[in-house]
């Protein structure tokens, strides 16, 4: 498995960020832009009411000094009230339509990553699946993926609106009064020292935060998808423990994290209270020397909110930002992977069915994470049309072998070739488009069973699918079922026997009439009598197609054109049926524990 504990700082990408939330903005920058510009016009919009109010008190004092009458200043008293209410609901429009903006942009980035993703995932080979766990990779397309779209919709602009607030007010504090405004910003900087502190302590508590849910999503997927093995060994109360531990660690993880942020909130807080105490000190100084009026003071105060607010927000900021920062790492990780094994640059378009000839070339081949090799110099031929069958020990890379011809895996050493030519020269999905894959573990999807089988030819037909139905010896059975060939199947073939699944398993291979079929120990789920009705129907298929069959059972191998042997990764007997029991070694000491007679002994009686 892949170490997904670590750290965020340690993995670089081609684009930052933001160069990669840009990129997935295209169709939508210009309304994210206007939306920007609107966050900064609402906010600059926020003086207005300060500003009038300061306007009108100092009307006011003005005519109460001359003694003037304030009906004969009416008509200004209503164009600055005028102004402040039409102003506001200008700006309570603009925020309005400014959060919708950003909302629609950042769910259409959320949909185009993760259809992006989704596509990026089903192309990856076998390595990718063997390295991420499913839960992992749910948590990336879920949890992580709304954390980007969040920091659209609210950081990014939380962010902006931060900025442009204290950057307003402050120039707007300037420009009245130079002196009173240094006052208030001169204490500013050590909110930023705080924030800058808690960002450093907060940012690895968030990459973790982010593990655990991922190790908490792993343990409810793996269980649930387990049940039957977690309910055949009664472990149902070990099985919860273990995920109330996960979601324990999770949540005093998550606790944790938060409380990072209320260990630093009071100093902000209190930096943030202390300017309006530096206003009325400092202020009513000023007031009393004449260096400000009253409407001054009264914007000052008006206005102080909008220096204290984004310094108290920019905590908050900093740990969503932190979340956003490891969400985004791991799922930035997913969108640049790329797949080892691809196309190559000049690869061989074959849309036609291949002749189905096979050769092994010296193949040797070891997992990256294995010291020991699984397959060594191993050649053989299987010329078009013919059944090959592997046998041997558990372990000694039969499965392994049969993964090179699809080019699940690639060859660490020699060549795997296909009429010919090397596989790796072929473009992939024509290359698999032509071999037929039915395994011993069997993967059915919830759909009906004529569905599964049809799965890999769409313009299957209901006849088709009955004669591949009846290649398999699964129509029996079928027939049985409440709706036939409409009976809809559980998850992963819930509601099934191993046989039946694996029957459906081998005519979804069957329907696409392969030019190779590999068959992965398919029948050793079925009893004798069904085993024997499929050999005798692989053996009469009305389509030419090359049998590459791995068996532990002599009555699936005696029919074989060729029997190879496998043990410790090489192969260490070749030939028919006779030709291996008349050599002597491992083969025929399998029919003979099979059969629980010597073969001179069957023989004999047989005579």
């Amino acid at each position: 498995m892949k170490n997904n504990n670590s750290s965020n700082s340690s993995v670089s990408f081609p684009k930052s960020r933001f160069a990669w939330l840009w990129e997935n903005m295209e169709g939508r920058r210009g309304l994210f832009t206007v939306a920007l510009l609107g966050t900064v016009l609402y906010n600059v919009l926020q003086l207005v009411v300060p500003y009038f109010s300061g306007r009108l008190v100092d009307l006011f004092l003005e005519l109460n000094d001359t003694g003037a009458s304030i009906s004969e200043n009416a008509h200004t008293f209503y164009v600055l009230i005028g102004a402040m209410v039409g102003l506001t609901l200008f700006r309570v429009l603009v925020v309005y339509l400014t959060c919708m903006s950003y909302e629609h942009v950042s769910q259409y980035v959320l949909f185009k990553i993760r259809n992006f993703l989704y596509n990026k995932i089903q192309r990856q080979d076998m390595k990718f699946y063997s390295t991420y766990r499913t839960g992992d990779l749910m948590t990336r397309v879920t949890g992580d993926l709304d954390a980007v779209r969040h920091n659209i919709a609210w950081v990014i602009r939380s962010i902006v609106e931060s900025f442009t607030l204290f950057g307003a007010a402050a120039v707007y504090f300037l420009i009245m009064d130079w002196k009173l405004a240094l006052s208030i910003l001169v204490i500013s900087p050590l909110i930023f020292v705080i924030v800058f502190r808690f960002r450093r302590t907060v940012a690895p508590k968030h990459a973790l935060l982010r593990e655990k849910l991922a190790g908490m999503n792993t343990y409810a997927q793996e269980n649930i998808s387990g049940n039957r093995v977690v309910k055949a060994f009664a472990r149902e109360d070990y099985e919860i423990a273990k995920f109330g531990r996960a979601n324990n660690d999770f949540a005093e993880t998550n606790i944790d994290t938060h409380n990072t942020w209320l260990s630093f909130y009071p100093y902000v807080e209190s930096i943030a209270n202390l300017m309006p105490i530096v206003l009325l000190v400092v202020g009513g100084v000023f007031i009393i020397n004449g260096q400000i009026s009253m409407g001054e003071y009264v914007s000052f105060s008006g206005l102080i909110w909008a220096i204290a607010n984004p310094m108290r927000q920019m905590g908050n900021i900093m740990n969503e930002f932190q979340r956003f920062n490891a969400a985004s790492a791991k799922v930035m990780e997913i969108y640049y992977s790329e797949p080892e094994i691809v196309d190559a640059p000049d690869a061989i378009p074959h849309p036609g069915r291949f002749e189905g000839s096979i050769e092994f070339d010296h193949v040797s081949f070891r997992y990256e994470d294995g010291n020991l090799p699984v397959l060594k110099d191993v050649s053989f031929k299987a010329k078009p049309g013919e059944t090959i069958a592997i046998i041997g020990e558990t372990g000694c890379g039969k499965t392994s072998l049969i993964q090179m011809i699809p080019r699940f895996y690639e060859p660490t050493g020699g060549r795997v070739l296909v009429d010919g030519v090397d596989v790796s020269r072929y473009k992939l999905e024509d290359l698999r488009k032509n071999i037929g894959l039915a395994t011993q573990d069997v993967l059915l999807y919830s759909d009906t069973i004529e569905g599964n089988i049809a799965y890999g030819v769409s313009h299957l037909t209901a006849e088709e699918v009955v004669k591949f139905a009846r290649y398999s010896a699964a129509e029996e059975f079928i027939l049985k079922m409440p709706e036939g060939y409409d009976t809809i199947v559980g998850e992963r073939g819930v509601g099934l026997s191993g046989g039946q699944k694996q029957r459906i398993s081998l005519a979804r291979a069957l329907a696409i009439e392969p030019s190779i079929l590999i068959l992965d120990d398919t029948t050793s789920a079925v009893d004798m009598e069904t085993e024997k009705h499929i050999q005798h129907s692989l053996r009469g298929l009305d389509f030419n197609c090359t049998k590459i069959i791995i068996a532990q059972r002599i009555s699936t191998t005696k029919f074989a054109d060729k029997i190879l042997v496998l043990k410790d990764g090489r192969i260490i007997e070749e030939g028919s049926h006779d030709e291996l029991i008349a050599q002597g070694g491992y083969y025929k000491d399998l029919v003979e524990l099979q059969l629980g007679e010597s073969v001179e002994a069957l023989k004999a009686s047989a005579g």
